[in-house]
């Protein structure tokens, strides 16, 4: 029988296994990423005990479990209304972002109703968390804080008479468990010390929450198995040169997916911000060419914003830029493309700027339309309507295609005072009319060279004028 080997070459940045140290891993692509790594002992067969499982129907009476609400609204909405006893949530963010202010003030919160909450930090000590909320102006005298990187000494302490609440562990990377023979961080050390703390929560009964890094691409660093482990991921997000901060559920079972949080930081911490769309229109310049207002959708929740557009001419002999912040730069040059191919407007010797201002990061097709209006407006000269928003994805034809949830967008926009709305021709729902809120008037278009067309004439007469 072949002597099973003692060590393994694992990548640090995806997990991958080799039998031998290679400079780059081909699995990421990431160099110099591969460690070498014990290998961890198996249970004999001899040793393994043998149980039937018990079989039940989907049918039951079980009353769901109760929720924990943190007294954090926004916090609340993205867990899809509270903690889940039991549950685990591992939460990712770019350094600096504000993932520890967020949960020391959610345990705060928790601590003060009540709660038993346990904060243990493996980057902090204990007196420089006391510090931190000295300055966020937070008090609670019952919130239970530990600075410790070793998992055997944290499982000892929570397996006590009393469970707690809401235990936080910031962060998953930074704990080291010492049946493992490497170095905190690494993928053995991750994986063993989530597996160990996500079992001690299911048996006592409390909600956990990891604090994960990030990479340099924004994933989650360590093993991709341990977000499968939790019930529920997410992504602290936001531009260092922007107030606003998106909590964002990227997965979640007990709740909806791509919801999210929005909120605001400031020198006393992370204060919520209950209408996003107010504020990220705050400072919205009117009549004004190259802009136009997305009417547009986070999980549950629509969100207006504005789209910024600008077009200069090409310096130099090389290609075009393209430069896009908040979107994807693959959508706008499609974008570019349909314009010029299906809608005669040339674009192929202009620099291109496209921004979705506040600092949200869009993702749904149903920018399209919004974005397509800024980048015309921005080659007329000519102003979108002030009161009008925009929404619609944009086929490769040109066609405008139905998005879903085209009443609560409409609903938001009337919200804040806008007069009209342009979205996609409704031929795909046969003669079915969206009813439009009192005072908002639909204006529908099948094509984008509809748009175009308008807004070019339209910047004509003006000019005759």
């Amino acid at each position: 029988m072949a002597k099973r080997p003692t060590t393994r070459f694992v990548c640090q940045s995806c997990g991958a296994v080799y039998p031998k140290w290679s400079g780059k891993c081909e699995a990421c692509g990431e160099w110099n990423t591969i460690v070498e790594e014990s290998v961890e002992p198996t249970v004999s067969r001899a040793s393994r005990t043998k149980s039937r499982l018990t079989l039940t129907g989907l049918e039951g009476n079980v009353a769901p479990p109760p929720r924990i609400l943190t007294r954090i609204p926004e916090l609340d909405r993205v867990l899809g209304g509270g903690f889940v006893p039991a549950s685990v949530v591992l939460v990712g963010g770019d350094p600096g972002i504000g993932k520890s202010t967020l949960l020391l003030q959610t345990a705060c919160h928790l601590a003060t109703t009540g709660q038993r909450v346990v904060y243990i930090s493996g980057e902090e000590a204990v007196d420089q968390i006391r510090m931190r909320a000295r300055r966020l102006e937070l008090v609670a005298p019952t919130l239970e804080l530990a600075a410790s990187i070793n998992v055997s000494d944290i499982v000892a302490t929570l397996e006590t008479d009393e469970p707690p609440g809401l235990v936080i562990i910031d962060s998953i990377q930074t704990m080291w468990l010492d049946s493992i023979e490497s170095a905190p961080g690494s993928v053995a050390q991750v994986r063993a010390c989530a597996f160990e703390l996500i079992r001690l929560a299911k048996k006592r009964g409390f909600s956990l929450v990891l604090v994960g890094h990030v990479t340099k691409e924004g994933g989650l660093a360590g093993p991709r198995v341990m977000e499968h482990m939790v019930d529920a991921v997410m992504y602290f997000e936001g531009d260092r040169g922007h107030q606003f901060r998106i909590l964002r559920a990227a997965k979640n079972r007990f709740g909806a997916t791509d919801e999210i949080g929005v909120f605001a930081m400031t020198d006393h911490g992370l204060i919520e911000v209950p209408n996003p769309s107010a504020l990220f229109l705050a400072e919205r310049q009117g009549n004004i060419a190259g802009s136009a207002v997305f009417a547009g959708l986070e999980g549950t929740r629509p969100v207006l914003l504005e789209v910024q557009a600008l077009l200069s001419p090409k310096a130099g002999d090389g290609s075009p830029r393209r430069a896009v912040v908040g979107w994807d730069s693959g959508r706008l040059s499609m974008l570019l493309a349909v314009l010029e191919s299906r809608c005669g407007l040339k674009l192929s010797g202009m620099d291109v700027y496209l921004n979705f201002a506040g600092g949200l990061r869009v993702t749904e097709p149903a920018a399209d339309l919004a974005a397509a209006a800024a980048i015309v407006s921005a080659a007329t000269g000519h102003p979108t309507d002030a009161g009008s928003v925009f929404f619609g994805e944009i086929g490769l034809s040109g066609e405008i295609r139905q998005v879903p949830q085209a009443d609560l967008r409409l609903r938001e926009a009337n919200k804040l005072g806008f007069a009209s709305a342009i979205l996609p021709r409704r031929i795909a729902r046969g003669n079915a009319k969206l009813a439009a809120p009192p005072g908002l008037d639909l204006h529908e278009l099948g094509h984008l060279s509809s748009l175009v067309r308008t807004m070019t004439e339209s910047s004509a007469a003006a000019k005759d004028d």
